[in-house]
């Protein structure tokens, strides 16, 4: 199926200068579809965006979706996307990610109905938690600890989805759920605590790659254009899903340590530390869902997508920038 089988005309993205959010604003405009970004800039980068704003069919909305917030014409496609992502953030701002998945996804999904336009919620491939049951596919009712640490993105999520499927039985808005596996690539940053940013950082400066336990607990990591690739295909689809969007090719993160090491030329050693409270021990999407009624996989090899993010952070030493900062 073509990405973009269905013509939108105007979309607003929440979140939309944030990591997947502004790849997805340019897609959309590459596409030919007038954009509204819509960001309250407390994790995204207004980096991720300024090559937009000269754009004619670009306009950037300052703007907390917790907070009611109006755009300056009717969209037909919604993409909520506003939410912290990243441990680093959602460990900082507990209540404003609670208020993201609650309030923001409420909003959001008024404006989508009011518009008449599809609605397309991120979810995450942490709804399933710490998983009992692998590869995870979408049926799977997951295994999350509702009072951890982590707990405020994921029952957010789980709390989003369960909002965006009332809304689409209540009042029919047209509503799908995509969840999202460790998307990686350009315009991450630093220090957000995910592995890959976080590893490619250590590995440029020179040091200690910080592995958490044993390094043998595993992730599947898709690049963001495949993931982005997925994400309008579910958009243009109509389908309601939830459907996983991710890569079924899974790493340790002891292996994804060394391969970073090597791919970036670096001499760095590896460190073991503490593994945080709640981690998940597996994580690997079962997308048979998205290759039957979307006919998506991803494209990228893991490595390919490692080199051009290890060169983008080479270039790009803003990507450096700590949270909060």
């Amino acid at each position: 199926m073509n990405t973009f089988a269905r013509s939108w005309q105007h979309a607003v993205v929440t979140g939309g200068a944030g990591f997947v959010g502004s790849h997805l604003c340019s897609a959309l405009l590459a596409a030919g579809t007038a954009v509204t970004c819509v960001d309250d800039f407390s994790t995204g980068r207004r980096e991720n965006v300024s090559p937009l704003l000269e754009h004619p069919e670009f306009t950037l909305l300052e703007a907390d979706v917790s907070e009611p917030f109006e755009v300056g014409r009717p969209p037909d496609l919604v993409l909520h996307f506003a939410s912290p992502a990243s441990p680093a953030d959602y460990l900082r701002l507990p209540l404003h990610t609670l208020d993201a998945g609650s309030l923001g996804t409420r909003h959001a999904l008024e404006l989508a109905h009011r518009a008449g336009a599809r609605f397309l919620l991120a979810s995450t491939s942490e709804v399933y938690g710490d998983p009992q049951q692998h590869p995870q596919n979408e049926r799977y009712w997951g295994n999350v600890n509702p009072v951890g640490p982590r707990s405020v993105y994921d029952e957010a999520k789980r709390f989003a989805e369960a909002l965006s499927t009332a809304q689409a039985e209540t009042y029919g808005t047209d509503v799908g759920i995509v969840r999202l596996f460790n998307t990686y690539g350009p315009r991450m940053r630093g220090h957000d605590g995910r592995a890959v940013p976080t590893f490619v950082r250590q590995a440029l400066a020179g040091e200690p790659l910080t592995v958490t336990g044993d390094g043998l607990q595993t992730r599947s990591l898709c690049y963001v254009d495949d993931t982005v690739r997925g994400i309008l295909a579910a958009a243009a689809h109509g389908l309601r899903g939830p459907v996983n969007i991710g890569n079924p090719a899974e790493t340790t993160m002891l292996e994804l340590a060394r391969l970073i090491i090597e791919l970036a030329g670096s001499r760095s050693e590896i460190r073991y530390i503490e593994r945080p409270t709640d981690d998940p021990a597996v994580r690997c999407p079962d997308i048979t869902l998205a290759r039957d009624k979307l006919q998506w996989e991803p494209r990228v090899p893991v490595e390919d997508g490692l080199r051009r993010t290890i060169e983008w952070f080479r270039a790009d030493r803003a990507a450096d920038t700590a949270p909060g900062t």
